[in-house]
């Protein structure tokens, strides 16, 4: 009933869009115009909204969509699972379920050695509001709860609500700032993981792809730019591995694994590393040509 949202298109600047798509470019010209007023409506108050909301969401996305969700790295009480997936909603960089089935995409695509990567938000695949959920085929685990098909119908119309309440607080600045600028920066960031670290960085470990470690992602997207770390142990909870990798994720993971609400934690062991590292790789490569 549905398949007209995914198969209708419209030639444009040399490709096809879908209801999708324009949806998609019509919230990022928004976003980004809004963002355009931050020098004009400045305060202290509105900066720090901005980026108490840039950590909230932001994790929403790492430890919840991507950690938890994406590559089930350990496991949380539902109500507690929920609140998480809930702060990613209010990224509008896609449901948990689209963004989970994207990115579990991109794994199969790295892995299997297509060197390329397939964006996390927004593309002809993900965008304002999916409401044809038959291309969904690798998040059976998350489409038999409720819960995650309510926010995959519904999940454009929360960030909405939270313009809406900001606006009412905060007036034109709470506005610019915590969605405008915030949103901003979320998307550029949250795209850059899976372009900039896989073009800039170093490599580590033996993946097979192209995926480095970029401290300044590290820093800017709460653990997520130890990228190589994470296409070699993309079970893992942690990936910043070494203690000098900043982890901002992890550190709550951590936190609520001590007190007991996150259980089931996965972590590579050390002969695990050893055999993925690539020095290691380079010495037998060295001792079979002698």
């Amino acid at each position: 009933m549905l398949d007209w949202v995914v198969k209708w298109r419209v030639g444009f600047l040399g490709r096809e869009w879908n209801v999708v798509d324009i949806g998609s470019a019509v919230v990022l010209l928004s976003l980004h115009s809004l963002a355009l007023l931050a020098p004009f409506h400045f305060t202290w108050g509105s900066f720090w909204l901005a980026m108490g909301l840039y950590v909230v969401t932001g994790v929403g996305i790492t430890l919840s969509y991507h950690r938890n969700l994406a590559h089930r790295s350990f496991k949380l009480p539902a109500w507690l699972e929920y609140s998480f997936a809930y702060c990613g909603v209010l990224s509008l960089v896609g449901s948990p379920l689209d963004w989970v089935s994207t990115h579990r995409t991109h794994h199969q695509s790295t892995d299997t050695g297509i060197r390329g990567e397939i964006p996390i938000a927004p593309s002809r695949d993900s965008g304002l509001v999916i409401l044809y959920d038959g291309r969904l085929k690798n998040v059976g685990d998350m489409k038999r709860q409720p819960y995650y098909k309510f926010l995959h119908y519904t999940y454009p119309f929360h960030s909405m609500a939270l313009g809406v309440l900001l606006y009412t607080i905060g007036g034109l600045p709470f506005l610019v700032w915590g969605m405008g600028v915030r949103m901003v920066v979320v998307y550029h960031i949250s795209m850059s993981v899976n372009s900039i670290c896989h073009r800039w960085g170093k490599q580590v470990w033996d993946t097979g792809d192209l995926s480095k470690n970029n401290w300044l992602f590290g820093l800017l997207a709460h653990g997520e730019g130890w990228h190589n770390n994470h296409h070699a142990f993309e079970y893992s909870a942690r990936q910043g591995l070494a203690w000098w990798q900043f982890d901002l994720t992890w550190y709550i993971i951590r936190f609520l694994e001590i007190v007991g609400l996150a259980t089931d934690v996965k972590l590579p062991t050390e002969d695990q590393k050893k055999r993925r590292a690539l020095h290691n790789k380079i010495k037998e490569e060295r001792l079979d040509l002698q």
